[in-house]
């Protein structure tokens, strides 16, 4: 089911899941789903995550940088009419800090979510008053990590949540999880993806571009991954897949000096 309805290529992934019951797709849009089988948020757990107009999450990277996932986005270039809401679990909180995008970064090698390269960046029409979220300077290894967004709870959902919800998701090893989605159709491309989750518990749609999370060197929050496709939602054998942030750390960081 997808995750994401930015495009038509989404759409199209979408009516297949409808009618097939078996198609992968990205984690937002149309039935805009958080984290299945996650708790709710406590205020000011995750001060840098950010809920984005278009049914997405994100992480703020820096006080005006969005980190978000491609398929979120329409490309590169400008772009003001992405809403952000950010300081808040409670997205209704009168607490809740907002800005509008200027302009927009994608991976230049984009096609969709399935193929990789799924990450995009969002500068700000102004910087926020919030912590931000470094990405890992190492390379992911075996584990568990926290992952995060709004939306509804199950995958037969209609209604978003306005809490952020969070779990805890145990990595999934790779050739594992390339011979579950070959079933569907889809070849994993290994070096920027990473598989996570456990049955009942994964992100779902409405989660796309909301970051993975883990402990850096000093027991510090650091992002290792962003939310960005799956077949449905908590599938037993079907586990959520995440952009492998460490592969485009180089890239990242030149995008965002470009956007300073």
């Amino acid at each position: 089911m997808v995750r994401n309805a930015a495009s038509l290529v989404l759409a199209v992934l979408v009516a297949a899941t409808l009618a097939f019951g078996d198609q992968p797709a990205a984690r937002a849009g149309l039935q805009a789903q958080p984290v299945v089988g996650g708790l709710v948020a406590p205020q000011g757990k995750f001060p840098w995550a950010v809920r984005l107009s278009m049914g997405c999450g994100g992480a703020l990277t820096e006080p005006r940088i969005v980190l978000t996932a491609g398929h979120c986005v329409e490309g590169t270039g400008k772009n003001d009419h992405i809403e952000v809401t950010a300081g808040v679990s409670d997205l209704k909180s009168s607490s809740a800090q907002t800005a509008r995008s200027e302009r927009v970064i994608r991976a230049e090698g984009f096609i969709d979510e399935t193929r990789g390269d799924d990450w995009a960046l969002i500068r700000l029409d102004r910087p926020l008053r919030l912590p931000t979220l470094p990405l890992a300077e190492d390379a992911v290894g075996t584990g568990r990590y926290v992952v995060m967004g709004w939306g509804q709870t199950r995958e037969d959902s209609i209604q978003q949540e306005q809490q952020l919800h969070y779990a805890t998701v145990p990595t999934v090893p790779d050739a594992k999880c390339a011979a579950a989605y070959q079933k569907a159709g889809v070849k994993l491309v290994p070096d920027e993806m990473m598989c996570a989750g456990s049955p009942g518990v994964d992100t779902c749609q409405g989660d796309s571009g909301g970051p993975m999370i883990g402990h850096g060197r000093h027991g510090e929050w650091v992002q290792v991954g962003i939310v960005s496709w799956g077949l449905g939602c908590a599938r037993d054998g079907y586990p959520g897949v995440y952009t492998q942030l460490s592969t485009f750390r180089p890239a990242i960081k030149a995008a965002l000096r470009r956007l300073r």
